[in-house]
């Protein structure tokens, strides 16, 4: 019996821990993607399960990723200045690039947000349904959210949101559709820390050896 109120009332500490509002710490968070092409789905199931490890603090964000096929990738954000640092190391060599997050108006007008009706619990948090939806060049890619207000960070899934949708994403499954394949991605938080966050993670400066990722322009 003395056991049994141990283990309900150490149920009870963690359930209120869990519940705890926060802006430094980290998070930990496995990303799968599947394919209905066969061909597509072969290239994703070599390079496997993702893990990503995100950094926050206060309106700074930084995501590590690292895969065998895909290489290491890390991105960080500073939301007040509204800036973003991407740096990709892989086959390819060391790329970054630095660019501007404020969404246009003409971003906002594509993109559609919608509360849902249900809720998950990831990790204790209560979190709230969301769809958002975005079209453009003719692919179509539809995301469902389960967002939680607790966790005061940046999200780098919202970055190019603005103010249509703002909390932190614990679950989501983002959908895009193109006329060869559907890609279909899944993201979870795993883990969740309260800690303390170097100021040193959120630096921007350009690390040495990176040379400036040349995306083409497609109308040229």
């Amino acid at each position: 019996m003395k056991r049994f109120v141990f283990l309900f009332l150490l149920s009870i500490h963690f359930a209120v821990f869990s519940q705890e509002s926060f802006d430094e710490g980290v998070a930990v968070a496995s990303m799968t993607m599947s394919s209905n092409n066969a061909e597509v789905q072969g290239q994703l199931a070599m390079m496997g399960d993702m893990s990503t490890t995100t950094y926050f603090k206060g309106d700074k964000t930084r995501s590590e990723s690292n895969n065998l096929m895909a290489g290491e990738t890390i991105t960080i954000i500073d939301a007040k200045a509204k800036k973003m640092l991407l740096l990709m190391n892989n086959m390819g060599g060391k790329m970054y690039s630095k660019k501007d997050i404020a969404p246009t108006q003409e971003d906002l007008d594509k993109m559609t947000v919608e509360k849902g009706t249900e809720t998950k619990t990831v990790l204790g948090y209560e979190c709230q349904q969301y769809f958002v939806t975005i079209e453009e060049g003719g692919m179509k890619m539809t995301s469902e959210y389960f967002v939680t207000d607790k966790i005061q960070a940046v999200s780098e899934q919202f970055s190019g949101y603005g103010s249509k949708l703002e909390g932190f994403p614990l679950y989501m499954v983002m959908k895009m559709n193109q006329p060869e394949a559907e890609i279909t991605l899944t993201y979870e938080i795993k883990e969740l820390r309260k800690e303390e966050v170097s100021d040193d993670k959120f630096d921007m400066t350009i690390p040495e050896g990176y040379t400036e990722l040349q995306v083409p322009n497609p109308q040229n």
